[in-house]
């Protein structure tokens, strides 16, 4: 950008910013930006851009044996819809993970029996064991083993289920999961936690695509962003993206702190060595 044309934007901006509705101006126009960027945008499978996950996988596919992926908290089976509908001509082995019995029995009414879709009504994560999930109501897609406060939402989180939780590592041990082309996790703030119940699998470099959520919920289990880059560099995932509602990928190259951005924001990580 020419010296003269920035100087002239931030003499603008500053002007803005003097009054109450420049601010509102600058807080929409802040807002609209970053929505188109990923950040915030993540809440809705349909619109949120991760199609091209669905994209990557048809590439990476081959005829030696069928896709394997992992939708853990598969909540009402929204992304298991996506990609049966997406992946149809394409053989594959899907594993749901949906802990909460009430919602589980709503995923398994959404779903009808499919001979290549495994269904477990059980979480994962770092440890095995039995936990309360915290919900807002029946079914809900905030459900969260925090108890998260949402006042300012004017949600209460008056709800809780008695659930059960096992370990990525294990759960592959017991189905003889070899390699994962696709882990996707959307655990309402446990990610890090199921990454952490799978260390042996990244370690052995056995997952090759990861998706996850990052947002709000983090702030309500105490995890941040670098907690998450750090884990994938140090296992061999340091091809990290930010998943636009274009369907694009923003490539994160270096950790900073501006990406603690809690909104609800999808990423998508690849073994070294994989194209995005």
């Amino acid at each position: 950008m020419d010296f003269s044309l920035g100087a002239a934007m931030r003499g603008i901006i500053s002007v803005l910013a003097g009054s109450e509705g420049g601010r509102r101006l600058l807080e929409r126009s802040i807002d609209s930006a970053q929505r188109s960027m990923g950040i915030g945008s993540g809440a809705d499978v349909d619109s949120s851009g991760e199609r091209i996950v669905l994209d990557l996988l048809r590439r990476s596919s081959d005829s030696i044996r069928p896709l394997c992926i992992l939708d853990v908290g598969s909540n009402q089976g929204q992304f298991l819809k996506l990609l049966l509908s997406e992946l149809s001509e394409i053989p594959h082995q899907i594993h749901c993970f949906e802990p909460s019995p009430s919602t589980f029995a709503i995923l398994r009414a959404n779903a009808a029996e499919q001979p290549n879709v495994t269904f477990n009504m059980f979480g994962l994560g770092s440890a095995s064991g039995e936990f309360d999930l915290f919900s807002d109501s029946t079914g809900s897609g905030l459900a969260s083993l925090s108890k998260r406060r949402l006042d300012h939402f004017n949600i209460e989180f008056n709800h809780s289920e008695r659930i059960e939780i096992r370990t990525l590592d294990s759960y592959c041990d017991e189905k003889n999961i070899g390699n994962i082309d696709l882990l996707k996790i959307d655990v309402e703030g446990h990610e890090l936690e199921v990454l952490n119940g799978g260390v042996r699998m990244f370690s052995e470099r056995r997952i090759q695509m990861l998706t996850f959520e990052f947002g709000g919920c983090n702030i309500d289990s105490r995890t941040f962003f670098q907690d998450f880059y750090y884990f994938l560099n140090s296992h061999g995932m340091s091809s990290i993206f930010r998943i636009m509602p274009s369907g694009g990928l923003h490539k994160i190259t270096s950790y900073h702190e501006e990406l603690e951005q809690f909104r609800t924001t999808n990423f998508i990580a690849l073994r070294n060595g994989g194209t995005a």
